[in-house]
């Protein structure tokens, strides 16, 4: 998409502070943070919404899931229940203007580090 933030970031026309990178997504730390740790998971190919998504998108909506807890650890707010029971983070879609959603380009929220950011649900 011509206009598209999210696609312009992956074309590495505009610049971002990257995380992780491969061949479907990218993630990078989120310019307006929520919580110390805020970053996003990105797909490279451009779907507007959450509920845009087929079957067609499952393998890549579980990419970015297992990959959420994956650098969530890597930045410091990983979850191990086996471990101490400490840390942990949050995963956010917001889709469409009721949900939220300001840029129309998928993409997974994840938020953590130490509290008290974040008690509600959102």
């Amino acid at each position: 998409m011509d206009n598209c933030i999210f696609c312009k970031i992956a074309a590495k026309q505009i610049p971002s502070k990257l995380i992780y990178e491969d061949d479907d997504v990218l993630a990078f730390h989120d310019i307006n943070p929520a919580a110390p740790v805020h970053f996003l998971i990105v797909p490279k190919k451009h779907i507007a919404t959450l509920a845009d998504c087929t079957n067609e998108d499952a393998a890549l909506l579980g990419k970015m899931s297992l990959l959420a807890p994956k650098l969530a650890e890597q930045l410091g707010c990983g979850y191990n229940a086996a471990g101490d029971g400490k840390g942990g983070f949050k995963t956010l879609f917001n889709i469409g203007p009721d949900g939220g959603q300001e840029v129309y380009h998928l993409h997974m929220h994840v938020l953590g580090g130490p509290r008290p950011w974040g008690r509600s649900m959102a």
